[in-house]
């Protein structure tokens, strides 16, 4: 009775768009996911300087009763950043897009951003790519005019993104744990590559720049996003994947941040969301998003004693278009059903 009680009382987070499911299976089988979608709860607003033909990229936090979202915009003038805030999912689609241009953080190309509270330092960090990663930091991250102007998380390129042994870099994530931040970023041609600096260094430092998983292209292409389940020894990284049947996602797991992944679902693939175990979805796919934390800090914690839920970027499969800038992201949020291997691990 209580599981189904605290069942309930997630999933009404999300609008009251999703149902407990019934009797559940013991948690050692639970070896694969599956997710209801709600509609498109974010879309793009009007602006008076430029067209805005999406939202994406989305990270979020949910603090003092309230969620907070930073997205990438794309539009006639370029990409950049923006912020929105709301109390529930059902006004979501009313809540004002701040654009973040006219902060000190100032305009030109911004994408890709992740918020979190780094408690050492009592300050909130946006990372976030221009050609390169980037952070800004803010006293009050509910302030759009707040965000300092952007400085490198890097002084230098790393030897392994430059060519010929690598090609770029992108979609930058931080975690952290007692001794060491991480950086995490995809470069689009198969691999998952890490940094480190010290946590009292941070952000300042980071080196020893590796890869960590090397696959195809396709298999392992971008948006990665590592978390830590809380109470255990236990990290997951998710990263997006493309196929035949539109983007999705893979699941690894660790014992560490410095450790070794392997796959932590017994479906092909090692698959997290797909169109094929997501049922409601108004998508082609199920690409770049975050998972909503137990917390805000830089621990990037999830209770597994919670149902996940997973805020996405999808557009619409009938909806072709000449450039990728214009393809129509809208966000939506999918909510876990049933145990999987992540709710096995709640003790």
């Amino acid at each position: 009775m209580t599981r189904m009680i605290k069942c309930i009382a997630s999933l009404a987070l999300v609008h009251g768009l999703v149902a407990c499911s019934g009797p559940q299976a013991p948690k050692a089988t639970a070896t694969t996911f599956k997710w209801v979608s709600s509609p498109p709860l974010i879309l793009p607003q009007p602006d008076p300087d430029q067209t805005i033909y999406a939202v994406k990229d989305p990270s979020i936090v949910y603090v003092n009763g309230k969620y907070h979202v930073f997205m990438t915009t794309a539009g006639s003038s370029g990409w950049g950043l923006a912020y929105t805030s709301f109390d529930k999912w059902s006004e979501a689609s009313s809540a004002k897009i701040i654009p973040l241009d006219k902060s000190p953080m100032g305009p030109g190309y911004r994408a890709a951003p992740q918020v979190f509270y780094f408690a050492p330092r009592k300050a909130w960090y946006l990372i976030y790519q221009g050609a390169d990663p980037l952070y800004s930091t803010s006293n009050d991250m509910s302030d759009p005019a707040s965000w300092t102007a952007p400085k490198p998380l890097f002084p230098t390129l790393p030897d392994i993104i430059k060519r010929p042994q690598g090609n770029g870099w992108l979609d930058f994530w931080v975690i952290c744990d007692d001794r060491k931040c991480y950086l995490f970023n995809t470069d689009d041609h198969g691999r998952l590559l890490r940094s480190e600096t010290g946590i009292d260094r941070f952000p300042n430092g980071f080196h020893n720049t590796v890869a960590v998983l090397n696959e195809k292209t396709e298999d392992l292409f971008e948006a990665s996003n590592t978390y830590r389940i809380a109470n255990t020894q236990t990290y997951i990284t998710l990263v997006e994947a493309m196929s035949p049947k539109g983007r999705y996602f893979r699941i690894w797991k660790s014992n560490g941040l410095d450790g070794n992944w392997e796959p932590f679902s017994s479906t092909p693939m090692n698959t997290f969301a797909s169109s094929e175990n997501v049922e409601q979805l108004w998508s082609d796919g199920i690409s770049h998003g975050e998972l909503i934390r137990t917390n805000a800090d830089q621990t990037m914690t999830i209770d597994p004693c919670r149902p996940l839920e997973y805020l996405f970027q999808g557009n619409d499969p009938a909806v072709r278009v000449s450039e990728y800038i214009k393809l129509p992201y809208r966000l939506g949020v999918i909510a876990a059903k049933g145990e999987n291997p992540v709710s096995a691990l709640c003790r």
